[in-house]
C-alpha cells in the first residue's frame, strides 16, 4: 500500500477514535457533517409544527436536533444500538427530548408507523427496498426528502430514453412525483464515502394509480430483464411463455370460482 495511502487511512482512523465512535461499513454509516447541507434538507422538506416526523438512520443527531426544534414529534429508527445511544444522549435534558420515539432495529423489518414526512440520509445499500417501502405505506404521507447515492438517485428521476432509465425509474414515477433537489459531495460526510450523493423528494400520488402493484412490477421485470432485447423477445422465452400460461389459468380457475358461487 501506498506510504500516502497509508498516512491517510491512519488519520481518518484517529479522527474517529478521539471522537469516540467507530463507525461501522458494513451499516453505511457516513454522518452528513455539513450544517448547511442539513438545514437545507430540512427546508425543503417544509416540516410544520403539527408534523410527525420520520427519520432513518439518524446516526449521531446532526439532522435529528434540527428536525426536533420544528416538529411535534420525531420517529427515529435507528439500525446501531451505539448510534441510538448517541443520540439519545445529545437530547437528553432538553425540551425537545420528550417529543423524540426512538425505534432500535432495521428498518425494513419494521412496521412503519403513522408520519408526515420522511427525511433521512439514509445507509445507501437500503435504498432500493426502502424506497419501495416508503410508497406502498398506508396511509399516505406527505412527502419525503432523502439521500441516495448519486446514480440511484438518477436513475428515480430518469426519463424514457435516458441511458439510466429503467425498472426503478418506472415503478417509482408510476406512484410518486420525484424530484432531484441538490448534489452533495462526499466531503460533507465523516468519514467520506466513495461515492457522491444527491437528495431527492419523493410524493406519493393520492390516489394511487388503479392497478395490483405487484402484476405489473412482474410485467416491467420481465421487460428489463434483459435491456438490449425487443419485448418481443423478452416476452417469448420459454419460461415467461410458462409463467404467464400458469398466471392465466390462476386467474381462469378464480373468475370460475367466484362465478360458481353466486349462483
Amino acid at each position: 500500500m501506498p506510504k500516502e495511502r497509508v498516512q491517510k487511512k491512519t488519520r481518518v482512523h484517529t479522527q474517529v477514535k478521539t471522537e469516540g465512535i467507530q463507525f461501522k461499513h458494513e451499516f453505511g454509516q457516513h454522518i452528513l457533517k455539513n450544517p448547511l447541507i442539513v438545514n437545507a434538507i430540512i427546508d425543503k422538506a417544509a416540516i410544520k409544527s403539527t408534523d410527525t416526523v420520520l427519520e432513518v438512520g439518524p446516526g449521531t443527531g446532526n439532522m435529528s436536533v434540527k428536525i426536533l426544534e420544528k416538529a411535534k414529534k420525531l420517529i427515529a429508527c435507528e439500525l446501531d444500538p451505539r448510534m441510538a445511544s448517541e443520540l439519545q444522549k445529545r437530547v437528553q435534558g432538553s425540551p425537545e427530548a420528550n417529543k423524540l420515539h426512538l425505534i432500535v432495529g432495521d428498518v425494513l423489518k419494521s412496521e412503519l408507523p403513522y408520519f408526515d414526512c420522511c427525511v433521512a440520509n439514509l445507509p445507501y445499500q437500503i435504498s432500493s427496498p426502502f424506497v419501495f417501502k416508503l410508497l406502498l405505506h398506508r396511509p399516505f404521507f406527505r412527502c419525503a426528502v432523502l439521500m441516495f447515492q448519486r446514480e440511484f438517485a438518477q436513475r428515480l428521476v430518469a426519463k424514457p430514453g435516458d441511458k439510466l432509465y429503467c425498472r426503478l425509474s418506472i415503478n417509482t414515477q408510476l406512484l410518486a412525483r420525484v424530484d432531484h433537489l441538490m448534489k452533495v459531495g462526499k466531503n460533507n460526510f465523516r468519514p467520506p464515502p466513495k461515492v457522491e450523493s444527491s437528495v431527492v423528494r419523493i410524493e406519493p400520488k393520492n390516489p394511487p394509480p388503479p392497478i395490483n402493484f405487484q402484476e405489473w412490477d412482474g410485467l416491467v421485470r420481465i421487460a428489463f430483464v434483459r435491456k438490449n432485447k425487443t419485448l418481443a423477445a423478452c416476452f417469448s422465452s420459454k419460461a415467461v411463455i410458462d409463467m404467464l400460461r400458469k398466471k392465466l389459468q390462476n386467474t381462469l380457475f378464480h373468475q370460475q370460482y367466484y362465478r360458481r358461487r353466486q349462483f
